[in-house]
């Protein structure tokens, strides 16, 4: 039988990886890492978003190899279909699929001036308007969902794919110290609650890794 890997980056401050990573652990798949040191020229391009692709994390399963993290997503999706990765509800499957696809490609002010650094807090952090319009448009999201599916997660509660998508910015917030209101604030903290998220995080705790272009005092 062959072996399944994710090949992923640092978890401190990768944020894809961190969206793979979860993913596959609410699929309940079973996978060994590999983690590239950031110090690789390739992962610390991706990491720093100079890379013209991101092709970490990359899950290799059944001789079968999948990178992009909504490809991973909707492949653990066809092989895991009783994890809810993606909702019963057809028009909640489609809703779902939507803002997932919003996160992976947008929001790049956020991604730019709040890069993930979950070692990191920045009190009194300045947040550009561009990087706020991001912000203000995720909340909306967030209320939107826990509205309509009733929380405590995107899609009601069980933690499906969209939550393995907003984890980093939940993260992002807290290091920042980015205020957002009690609903998007109990929504956060949920996220954070999750154990596979605050594996991840201990772990990223532990990486003797720095890049330095990500610890300065913007």
């Amino acid at each position: 039988m062959q072996l399944t890997t994710l090949t992923i980056s640092s978890k401190n401050y990768s944020s894809w990886s961190m969206r793979g990573w979860l993913l596959a652990r609410l699929a309940g798949l079973r996978f060994e890492e590999i983690v590239i040191s950031p110090d690789d020229p390739a992962m610390r391009a991706e990491i720093l978003l100079l890379a013209p692709s991101i092709l970490v994390p990359c899950l290799q399963h059944e001789g079968i190899e999948v990178w992009d993290t909504l490809a991973i997503g909707e492949y653990l999706n066809e092989i895991r279909p009783d994890a809810g990765l993606l909702p019963a509800d057809r028009k909640a499957r489609a809703h779902c699929r939507a803002i997932c696809g919003e996160m992976h490609s947008g929001f790049s002010a956020l991604r730019s001036a709040l890069p993930m650094n979950l070692k990191a807090r920045y009190d009194n952090f300045r947040i550009w308007a561009r990087a706020q319009a991001d912000i203000d448009r995720i909340c909306v999201i967030w209320r939107i969902c826990l509205n309509t599916y009733g929380g405590p997660y995107l899609f009601g509660k069980q933690p499906c794919m969209a939550d393995a998508m907003f984890a980093p910015v939940a993260t992002r917030f807290i290091t920042y110290g980015v205020a957002i209101d009690d609903v998007c604030a109990g929504y956060r903290d949920a996220i954070m609650a999750m154990a596979p998220v605050q594996e991840w995080v201990a772990e990223a705790l532990t990486e003797p890794d720095g890049i330095d272009e990500l610890e300065a005092e913007f």
